[in-house]
């Protein structure tokens, strides 16, 4: 028999605890109401074998011993690199605005949307 339990901590996340086995018709049905998904007869069987599955996995993913394993968020080494947001003055403003269809007051003219 699988004892599924919620724990919802302060900050309203959740955690499933289970041990290794079958999950029931009904905790399928449970978990599909709480995350509002509505499920066939056909798909409560196929999800009850998948998630099932899914849990076996992670059980056997705790089991490893990764005592003394330093934590690694990436292993590339590379680093988001971003430069300073800083307006400048373009150079070439006449260029630019020669292409528009109208300017008025050194802006593009545009109808108004609103």
């Amino acid at each position: 028999m699988l004892i599924l339990v919620i724990h919802v901590n302060l900050d309203q996340s959740c955690q499933f605890l289970y041990n290794s086995a079958m999950l029931t018709k009904e905790e399928v049905i449970k978990i599909a109401q709480l995350a509002r998904i509505e499920l066939s007869e056909k798909e409560v069987e196929k999800f009850r074998v998948e998630v099932s599955t899914v849990l076996d996995y992670v059980d056997e993913l705790k089991q490893v011993d990764v005592s003394g394993l330093e934590e690694v968020s990436q292993v590339t080494g590379l680093v988001n690199v971003q430069r300073e947001d800083k307006a400048v003055e373009a150079e070439n403003i006449e260029q630019i605005l020669s292409q528009a269809p109208e300017i008025q007051d050194g802006y593009y003219k545009v109808k108004a949307i609103l």
